[in-house]
């Protein structure tokens, strides 16, 4: 799409849901995870729906010789998810006390979902990024999880104002993600999903296959 679609836009919300019933499993045993955000080295950000994992270890089959897929954080409990947004918004209000409430909503949207529709409390989101054979991060334009003011919009996924190895790591990456079914979300290099409605709505999907779940027996 060459129109940014956010997350807070209407056609988003009001892709339906089929919830396949699919489990959270954890992805340790079998992705290289960084730990800058586990405190729990079996916490509940190193979950993802079966199927999301199924797609990034075919991802991971599809990189280059000597790259690895270096994965960051997945599942996010809703109450994390809305506290990760209200921040952010209010950092956003401070900054610009003339917004309307929409605009911050609207603007918020580009660095963190809203939590009724986030895909990552589907289990349906992965942060991730390239490694060596090392394991060591490779340079993809900004540090993950960079906003938008702090990166002057390097942030976004085509972004110019990168380095040509940055934009060669992020074509790499984009090229085995798409491959296996991931969508992007544009305003975030390192977020890609699968089966939630972000990804039903880009793909034309007739629905998403996950919605919000709780971490416990499935």
């Amino acid at each position: 799409m060459s129109e940014i679609i956010l997350m807070s836009d209407a056609r988003v919300a009001a892709v339906p849901v089929e919830e396949c019933g699919e489990p959270l499993v954890d992805v340790s045993d079998v992705l290289l995870v960084d730990g800058r955000k586990h405190d729990d080295p079996r916490g509940p950000e190193l979950h993802l729906r079966q199927g999301v994992l199924d797609r990034l270890l075919a991802a991971e089959a599809l990189l280059p010789d000597g790259l690895r897929l270096l994965f960051v954080e997945g599942y996010r409990p809703p109450t994390l998810q809305r506290s990760y947004f209200e921040e952010y918004a209010d950092e956003l209000r401070a900054a610009h006390p003339d917004w309307p409430a929409d605009r911050i909503r609207s603007a918020a949207s580009r660095y963190v979902s809203p939590p009724e529709i986030a895909p990552h409390t589907a289990g349906a989101a992965v942060d991730l990024t390239l490694a060596d054979a090392d394991g060591r991060e490779l340079d993809l334009g900004t540090p993950m999880n960079a906003n938008p003011e702090q990166s002057d919009g390097a942030c976004y996924t085509g972004a110019g104002n990168i380095t040509a190895v940055a934009r060669t790591h992020r074509t790499v990456l984009g090229t085995a993600l798409g491959a296996a079914g991931l969508v992007n979300y544009p305003t975030e290099w390192w977020h890609w999903s699968y089966g939630d409605r972000y990804w039903a709505m880009t793909t034309g999907a007739p629905a998403a296959l996950y919605g919000p779940k709780d971490l416990g027996p499935s």
